[in-house]
């Protein structure tokens, strides 16, 4: 059926775009989301108070699961590179010159050839501390197998950053609206990518606020100056019937980016 399906793509769009087999196992390595979808939000924060071992337990789980996951999609050839134009992380796209790694075989992705992705956004209600006793060990284990990472989707990175910067080889790190960009920004410098998000809610209404738009970007891109910066507007569930807004809102984007760079 697979095969089926790319050889009508190759009869439908041959000689305009370059059709290619590319498999998507995944969104997040998290496993936050998956504990959460077999025991609850609120579940979750009241048993790292009452039963923390029983937490942990869960956590190595699901942890051996996905690495289980893992081994059977490298193992089998299944995996695809997600570098260049591929949608990596929680926006944005995958262009390194660092991936594939050494020894690349085109026939046979590796882990080690590709961009990781985990987040927590769950646990935003949680303490850093207890971000890094339940969650941080077992997703480091799981980007520790890839060759570049990504981190973070809504949650703001800013207060739990002094554990997150230390997954191996974290190139891209999302800022999402309720971080601080100026905190962020002095994180991060230029030794990582700002993936800065700004708000998709003015995008919602059927008339886009154009001021409010500007000023945020102006405000958000002045305080992130001088890192390499990346503006994702995403979590788009409507535009308030108005597609124009994304376009509007792109061609404001890219009008504040000119002023100051």
């Amino acid at each position: 059926m697979t095969r089926k399906v790319v050889d009508l793509a190759g009869h439908v769009f041959g000689g305009i775009l370059t059709v290619r087999l590319h498999g998507v196992w995944w969104w997040t390595l998290g496993m936050t989301w998956e504990f959460i979808k077999l025991r609850g939000l609120e579940n979750l924060m009241v048993d790292m108070m009452m039963y923390p071992d029983w937490v942990h337990r869960m956590m190595d789980f699901l942890c051996k699961a996905f690495h289980r996951r893992l081994d059977f999609l490298e193992q089998n050839k299944l995996l695809s590179l997600n570098i260049g134009g591929s949608y990596v992380g929680s926006g944005g796209f995958g262009w390194t010159e660092q991936l594939p790694g050494p020894g690349f075989d085109p026939d046979h992705v590796r882990l080690m050839d590709m961009w990781g992705f985990a987040e927590s956004q769950e646990t935003v209600g949680v303490s850093p501390e207890m971000f890094k006793e339940f969650v941080f060990p077992y997703q480091l284990s799981i980007l520790e197998r890839f060759g570049l990472n990504c981190y973070g989707c809504c949650e703001p990175l800013n207060v739990r950053w002094k554990y997150v910067k230390d997954f191996p080889r974290l190139r891209r790190v999302s800022v999402s609206p309720w971080a601080d960009v100026r905190q962020m920004a002095e994180y991060l410098e230029n030794r990582y990518v700002l993936s800065l998000k700004p708000s998709p809610s003015p995008l919602a209404v059927k008339k886009m606020n154009e001021e409010s738009v500007r000023n945020e970007l102006a405000r958000k891109l002045d305080q992130s100056r001088g890192c390499c910066v990346e503006v994702i507007m995403k979590d788009n569930h409507t535009l308030g019937k108005n597609p124009g807004n994304a376009v509007r809102w792109c061609e404001i984007a890219r009008e504040e980016i000119d002023k100051l760079y």
